[in-house]
């Protein structure tokens, strides 16, 4: 059963709003835009692999795709998790070219691809910090103490993988290629055999872990150190991106393709509620988009679909839920 579908990620949002808000000569530019590169790649990879869970029995698997569970400052971010009554499996998907390299005694992992070699952070390492977070997860919120295990999966059809070192006899069980992922899973099946969820536990769960998931939308500006002063205000052309656009006749006009707009601040409201902050007032508002006067701030506030509370100065508005 699918709990929890498949959608863009919000750090993709996220990254994509601050590539349109920052200077392209910005020290961090580059390697953002690199970050947003391998994001999209991720996430087409892990679209690809969803083809293959459609083969799990409905009533036995519960799906959750892209989760995002504070873990003190950082959050524990999932591709897949699967949950049983018998077991949980914890899946990180790798879309990636080329020839892949576990080396499961230094603990590295390293892309080969047209003659060139990179390293990548380690996925085991990373799978195995997801599986001791569950494992603390379900101790603290008093579940039944239910096996957790996980799986690497390779979702390029075309890429190669090897492992080697001294663990690899333990590494190697739980990396495959999407295409047979139907097989791993009965590796797992054969190795958890005893229920320990019932029905009322996995539903419980669920509803924990869906209303756990969120996403600080600042994390980016705190990982690459930039400031919220860095970041270009304005609106842009829905059109040809120009920006800031000039606001005449009560819309937003381009003075460079020549054309107005009664919704071009929707967007900008969007990039300051990923990259700024959840809320904006009157002010802020009018600051970012570059307006003078506080009674049209209010008035596209006000038909902007957002929430608010307080009065008067006070009063901020905010998006029932991000991406908006």
């Amino acid at each position: 059963m699918l709990i929890k579908e498949r959608k863009v990620p919000l750090v993709i949002l996220i990254l994509e709003a601050l590539c349109r808000r920052l200077a392209p000569n910005h020290p961090n530019f580059q390697e953002i835009k690199e970050e947003l590169g391998r994001r999209w790649a991720g996430y087409h990879g892990e679209v690809a692999f969803d083809y293959y869970l459609k083969y799990l029995p409905k009533e036995k698997y519960m799906i959750l795709h892209d989760l995002n569970l504070p873990d003190g400052e950082y959050n524990c971010q999932t591709d897949t998790l699967l949950l049983t009554s018998e077991y949980a499996l914890v899946i990180e998907v790798k879309n990636m070219a080329g020839k892949l390299l576990f080396d499961t005694e230094n603990e590295q992992f390293i892309q080969i691809n047209n003659e060139k070699e990179k390293g990548y952070p380690y996925p085991i390492a990373q799978a195995e910090r997801h599986q001791e977070y569950f494992r603390k997860l379900l101790a603290e919120h008093k579940f039944p103490s239910i096996p957790i295990d996980y799986i690497v999966v390779i979702s390029n059809p075309y890429a190669t993988y090897v492992v080697t070192g001294k663990n690899a006899h333990k590494v190697k069980p739980r990396i495959c290629k999407a295409d047979v992922f139907q097989n791993k899973i009965r590796f797992f099946e054969n190795q958890f055999t005893k229920p320990v969820f019932d029905t009322k536990d996995l539903r419980k769960l669920c509803r924990l872990l869906m209303k756990m998931n969120t996403v600080p939308t600042n994390f980016v500006l705190r990982k690459y150190g930039i400031n919220k002063s860095a970041l270009f205000p304005g609106v842009f052309c829905p059109l040809c991106n120009q920006f800031p656009l000039e606001r005449k006749k009560s819309k937003w006009f381009c003075p460079s393709c020549n054309i107005y707009s009664k919704d071009a601040h929707i967007d900008a409201l969007m990039d300051y509620f990923l990259l700024i902050d959840t809320k904006i007032t009157n002010e802020q508002f009018r600051e970012f988009c570059h307006l003078a006067s506080p009674h049209a701030s209010k008035r596209l506030l006000q038909s902007a679909n957002l929430i608010f509370s307080g009065t008067k100065k006070g009063r901020a508005y905010f998006p029932k839920t991000i991406p908006w």
